[in-house]
């Protein structure tokens, strides 16, 4: 289930309460307490009923409103605050404190744009949110992701509700109100334009500025007046209007996060404020918290750290079939890391640590015997390993001679086939969610800062305490995890292919890419010396030195001595951020230069001078980490460093993998890649037979797109038409509008709008794939790859108008790439699984993305081609066949 924040509009919350409980209520001291009770038991709704993950509280800033700077009378008309209502405040704020719920404020700005804000920033982030308010205003952030809730009507707001009382979508909103205006904030709008008739005028011309600039064509001599006497008056409404949704507030999500109240803080405000029920509510908490954890109480862990010790516990060990290994080190990079101690469980409650190095003078088994001892079991097939992150612990076991031979469930990779949305799978987080459990933190252990200690160096009684509750704790995870799997037929999925790729993408991290770290250096001096020489064009250009880091000069620069048009303001003064540099640079060359240093600059910094810095000492290599529980989609990600991301559409940034080398001389790099999988997958789930006829007879698929569309034969396809096609083909399936069409190819939007509506009258079945693929969705609440992996989306609308919204992209988008994904992964499997049984001297090194980087003698090459080639091709049972690109080279940039 996604995260899900709730914004209370704190102060129109208020106003409801005090207005809605007329009978007097005093506290202990005589004080007026009518609306903090009202508030308070708000506040107990939603934390009980509604169960938000987050919860903010948003108020005014005490700072003059920048709005009042755009029209003196805004807000002229409201009442000051009720004299009974304004010593309320200051308890109100007690409570909220006392719930441990944020407050919320930017100086200069209203409540509404502090919501804006942050419900804009959460849903983007994938949460859900909800904004208890019965501001209208709000209505303009309306999405599949954004919904109002009516605490009084106990009642949510969304998109459908919208076009059923406005007949307006979230889009059309700010115009809307700016054409009405509202008597409560003051905004004129323009007169004698009601709710009716701003829908009408916006069903016919979409947007104010269309309705103002075609005014003429409004119905009546007296509306089209108006129209065109009070356009100004309705131009600035809609600055007044539209809410901030940039604000540069500082928020952390973790801050927010719904947390125990202060019990006793509440029981003392309750009880000076007279509540007598929310007083014993607290009473009860708190008695409940005096008393022994049951969990922590009922947990039993043993130190093993004497031989006779070991001995019996070797002799349980050998009698499980299943169990949990977790390994305390002395780094978080398993290729670097030493074992200090070892935790072992297999069963609830129940656990043991083997202590191996710790503080001098503290008890513990030799290390050696210890590992010997272990080895055997741990490499038997009849026993089961599991645990959290289990690739990491099989790494560090690798490293001392011991491969785990039977991997069983990984409960971080369990909980991500469970909720793929999940902002986190780590083992703290998953066993709050499944356990109720908050674990001791790693810093109660080692600290933080400069004074943090190695792991050997915590006192073993306290190592043993935490080590065993992980293992503890991810033995109940599993046990939990593994039938939930079962239950929604998501078991296959892990067992079949998460769990074996587990070992391959540990191979991988194993093997490492090699680095030649001189070439790394040739090149930063290369960008170094161009990088001089760009300031130099650039300061030539602008006729004056400044420093071209600094966004004031470089505005003054732009703005003030070349002139350039104004693209965007922000808070501090006129941007001039990428998107900025991009607009401005068909008007003149300096930005064109700009963009040029900016992007030479992060190569530099990101790449040449960095990745020298990563590379293990030991093994001349660089050990990127591949997780599977990072995209949603089931792509794998690379971290530390992330590969994935080298950029190759610049000479620069393509010259960047002429570093990566084979490990030995006389081998070669190999790269097979497959073929536009995703138009592949796309022509296996549409059924298209047209589509399905080209990928079948090895036609260009972009130019047979395009000969349909147009109409014209294939050979007389031109390079324009080529283009557009290829452009649609990837970028329609996943709701390319026609503006992003239009501004991607830089054509004419009328001419992108009518390609996409060709193409989609002739091949309408993928239109209908999409349908299908929404449906499914909005009946299920899941998208679902072909091997069944799934992701949870809300907001997909029953009935679909214009472009598709991000569910709807993204749910497309989950079906398509999560699908390749699922391929590329089952390849991995087989090609590994051929290379080891004919035990193949080839070396599997990254997968980037649809492709797969190996190493192998010259004279191997061949033969490591037709395996991988092969497997690749026979991965899954498509209705296209899957074509495999291959090339070899003495480096990644000739083999790619």
């Amino acid at each position: 289930m996604a995260e899900t924040l709730y914004i209370i509009d704190t102060f129109s919350l208020v106003f409801q309460v005090f207005h809605a409980i007329r009978q007097p209520m005093t506290g202990t001291r005589g004080q007026p307490t009518n609306a903090v009770y009202g508030f308070t038991g708000d506040i107990q709704h939603l934390l009980k009923e509604k169960s938000p993950t987050h919860i903010i509280c948003a108020t005014e800033s005490a700072t003059p409103q920048e709005r009042v700077a755009i029209y003196s009378d805004y807000k002229a008309n409201r009442d000051e605050m009720p004299d009974d209502l304004r010593p309320q405040i200051p308890m109100i704020l007690d409570v909220i404190e006392g719930f441990g719920i944020p407050i919320v404020s930017y100086p200069g700005w209203e409540a509404d744009d502090v919501i804006a804000t942050v419900a804009t920033r959460a849903a983007a982030e994938g949460m859900d949110v909800c904004v208890v308010t019965s501001d209208k205003d709000i209505r303009q952030l309306l999405s599949p992701k954004i919904r109002i809730y009516s605490i009084r009507k106990r009642s949510f707001f969304d998109e459908e509700n919208l076009w059923d009382e406005w007949g307006v979508r979230p889009d059309q909103v700010i115009d809307f109100q700016s054409l009405v205006g509202d008597s409560v904030d003051n905004v004129p709008g323009v007169p004698l334009v009601g709710p009716k008739k701003a829908q009408m005028l916006l069903e016919r011309f979409e947007t104010l500025d269309a309705v103002l600039e075609n005014a003429d064509q409004a119905p009546g001599k007296k509306l089209a007046f108006n129209l065109k006497e009070f356009a100004d008056q309705a131009r600035m409404s809609k600055e007044l209007v539209a809410l901030k949704t940039d604000l540069p507030i500082e928020l952390s999500w973790d801050d927010c996060r719904v947390q125990a109240p202060d019990h006793e803080r509440l029981f003392e405000l309750f009880r000076d404020f007279g509540f007598r029920r929310y007083a014993n509510e607290m009473e009860t908490e708190i008695q409940k918290g005096a008393g022994p954890d049951p969990e922590v109480e009922s947990r039993i862990w043993k130190t093993i750290s004497t031989p006779k010790e070991f001995k019996a516990f070797l002799n349980e060990l050998q009698k499980q079939d299943e169990f949990c290994v977790d390994l305390e080190t002395t780094s978080v990079d398993p290729l670097q890391a030493d074992i200090v101690g070892w935790a072992f469980c297999w069963k609830a409650h129940q656990s043991f640590y083997l202590p191996v190095d710790g503080p001098p003078g503290s008890p513990t088994l030799n290390a050696d015997e210890v590992l010997a001892a272990l080895k055997p079991i741990l490499e038997d097939p009849s026993k089961t390993i599991v645990n959290q992150n289990i690739k990491y612990d099989y790494l560090v076991l690798r490293r001392v001679g011991v491969e785990i031979a039977t991997i069983g469930l990984d409960s971080m990779i369990g909980d991500y086939l469970l909720d793929a949305g999940a902002r986190t799978h780590k083992l703290d987080e998953i066993s709050k969610k499944y356990l109720h459990r908050e674990m001791i933190p790693i810093s109660d252990l080692i600290g933080k800062g400069k004074k943090q200690l190695k792991m050997f160096e915590v006192d073993v009684n306290a190592a043993a305490e935490y080590a065993s509750e992980d293992a503890d704790v991810c033995w109940q995870l599993t046990e939990i995890i593994g039938e939930q799997l079962k239950e929604e037929n998501l078991w296959k999925l892990y067992w079949d292919l998460e769990r074996p790729l587990i070992k391959v993408l540990a191979e991988m991290e194993w093997n490492g890419v090699r680095v030649d770290v001189d070439e790394l250096k040739r090149q930063s001096d290369h960008l170094t010396l161009r990088l001089s020489q760009l300031v130099e064009e650039i300061h030539s250009i602008a006729g004056s030195n400044f420093n071209i880091d600094s966004p004031k000069q470089l505005s003054k620069v732009l703005f003030e001595d070349l002139k350039l048009p104004v693209i965007k303001k922000t808070k501090t003064g006129l941007s001039t951020d990428q998107e900025v540099l991009e607009k401005l640079a068909s008007q003149h060359p300096l930005p064109a230069k700009l963009i040029e240093h900016r992007q030479l600059s992060k190569l530099k910094g990101t790449y040449l001078d960095a990745l020298p810095a990563l590379v293990n000492k030991t093994t001349g290599h660089i050990h990127t980490s591949f997780s599977q529980t990072t995209a949603a989609t089931g792509r794998l990600s690379s971290s530390d460093p992330n590969l994935q991301n080298i950029p190759i559409r610049t000479e620069e940034g393509q010259m960047i993998r002429k570093a990566f080398i084979p490990s030995q001389p006389g081998w070669k790099l190999v790269c097979l890649d497959y073929s536009q999988i995703e138009l592949r997958m796309l022509a296996h789930f549409c059924k298209d037979e047209e589509l399905q006829r080209a990928f079948h007879d090895g036609e260009d698929i972009h130019r047979t797109v395009a000969a349909q569309v147009y109409g014209v034969p294939v050979e007389d396809v031109d390079s324009t038409q080529r283009r557009v096609a290829k452009a649609v083909n990837f970028g329609v399936i996943y709701g390319q509008s026609a503006y992003g069409l239009a501004a991607a190819l830089s054509i004419p939007k009328e001419e992108a709008a009518q390609f996409i509506d060709d193409y989609f009258a002739k091949y309408a079945s993928v239109q209908e794939f999409m349908d299908r693929v929404l449906d499914e969705c909005k009946e299920s609440g899941y998208a679902r790859t072909i091997r069944g992996r799934r992701r949870e989306i809300s907001g997909i609308r029953p009935k679909r108008w214009g472009n598709l919204n991000l569910p709807e992209r993204t749910a497309v988008n989950t079906v398509i790439q999560g699908s390749a994904a699922d391929l590329i992964k089952q390849a991995m499997i087989n090609v590994f699984n051929q290379l080891q049984e004919q035990k193949h001297s080839a070396r599997m090194l990254l997968q980037i993305h649809d492709e797969l980087v190996f190493e192998a003698p010259a004279e191997d090459v061949d033969s490591l081609i037709a395996i991988a080639r092969h497997e690749m091709e026979t991965a899954l049972d498509l209705d296209v066949p899957l074509v495999i690109d291959c090339k070899q080279g003495d480096n990644w940039l000739d083999a790619d």
